[in-house]
């Protein structure tokens, strides 16, 4: 059978790849410490369920392709509340903030595009745009530098005629980079001047940490036509099995093609939207400082024991729950078959995403890894622990 050339040209996920053999090893007994997924512990505030348990329309009908009117209120008025000035029909909803990028690369891009991605980048993003016929055109950073790369220097001499967005991450998957006003606002300006689309992810918002403020590109209303916002319930009302989002822009005309998919697609979850309603309009300044302050402590966890471990290189995160960690060992991905197929400590393994999927540059991440801090301080110190003693391991075996 054929194919589509585009389709095989994606590669699985680098974050869920290794389930079958993770499952292998809790059939074997062993405890397997999560550190692949940015899939959090905390509780999901009741006011989602309550909001779905008392649904009283005797029909679950379609969602208008919009989205549910409440739930687009409740956007707004959370944007607003963040002082950016948006309005209902700058707002549609969609199945997460994934179909959000995808409905976004569909209205932009065709065959040969390049869009701008600083890597490591979130893999998923190289699967949306493959699929568009386009292609990712890295903006290549480094860990000793803090994974920054807002400058003219980087960015402008990867510009081509057929560049048609830049795509950033703000607070950063995977590295936990948060842009400084004067970084978003080179960005806005090199998108204006090169007539770009600016497509900013912005689900880790209120993830910051160190005293920063959460931001938006939404700020910039001088770039009004440039900017798309990606965005979504997932990660600050730890609802990820609600696979709501939103695409939030000002460009009517990038909004009209929109709808286009959004009608042929019909609509996002009804139940789902309702519930996402419920918890913009219920959760407090207070919620949101405590859970800045819940990942700030496992941060300090995972950084703490990463410390412990020799030969380990990383840059201090300074928002979302992820880090970047440059491991000493021939290869990464070598390494997870071994923690899951022959490691355990004293019962006990770990399983992480290999950092060379986060990158489009041949060789590059092939030592490094990603980790999610989602879980309790606790479990991830051993995490870490167990970690270290799997590399020890590695590294003996491969040297006898």
């Amino acid at each position: 059978m054929k194919f589509s050339s585009r389709i095989e040209s994606c590669s699985l996920s680098p974050i869920r790849k290794f389930h079958p053999y993770m499952m292998e090893a809790k059939a074997k007994g062993r405890t397997v410490y999560h550190l692949n997924i940015g899939q959090p512990d905390i509780e999901t505030p009741k006011e989602f369920f309550d909001a779905v348990q008392n649904y009283q329309e005797k029909v679950l009908a379609y969602a208008p392709s919009p989205g549910v009117e409440t739930y687009l209120e409740a956007a707004r008025d959370y944007y607003l509340s963040l002082g950016y000035q948006v309005s209902c029909d700058d707002i549609l909803a969609t199945y997460g903030g994934s179909e959000a990028l995808q409905i976004l690369f569909s209205c932009i891009l065709e065959e040969g595009d390049e869009v701008l991605v600083p890597e490591p980048y979130y893999p998923n993003y190289d699967t949306f745009i493959r699929v568009t016929g386009a292609t990712i055109r890295p903006i290549p950073t480094e860990p000793e530098q803090g994974y920054r790369y807002a400058t003219r220097e980087q960015i402008e001499p990867r510009i081509t005629s057929r560049t048609r967005a830049i795509l950033v991450t703000n607070p950063g998957n995977p590295t936990g980079v948060v842009l400084t006003a004067q970084e978003r606002r080179l960005l806005v300006d090199i998108a204006k001047e090169h007539n770009l689309f600016l497509i900013s992810d912005e689900v880790y918002r209120e993830l910051v940490y160190g005293g920063q403020t959460p931001s938006s590109m939404l700020e910039y209303q001088d770039a009004a036509e440039h900017v798309a916002i990606v965005d979504s319930v997932s990660k600050r009302f730890s609802a990820t099995g609600s696979r709501v989002g939103v695409i939030v822009s000002r460009n009517r005309e990038l909004m009209g093609h929109a709808m286009k998919i959004a009608q042929g697609r019909l609509c996002a979850a009804t139940l789902d939207q309702v519930g996402a309603a419920a918890l913009y309009r219920s959760m407090t300044p207070e919620y949101y400082a405590g859970l800045r302050a819940e990942y700030q402590h496992r941060r300090d966890a995972v950084v703490e024991e990463l410390q412990k471990i020799p030969g380990v290189q990383f840059s201090h995160p300074e928002g979302a729950f992820y880090l970047m960690v440059t491991l000493p060992v021939d290869d990464a991905e070598k390494l997870q078959y071994f923690l899951l197929q022959e490691f355990e400590d004293h019962g006990e393994t770990v399983m992480y995403a290999p950092g060379e999927g986060f990158y489009a540059t041949p060789g590059k991440g092939r030592s490094e890894i990603r980790i999610a801090y989602v879980t309790a301080a606790e479990k991830l110190r051993r995490a870490v622990e167990v970690l270290g003693h799997g590399i020890q391991a590695y590294n003996a075996q491969n040297r006898s």
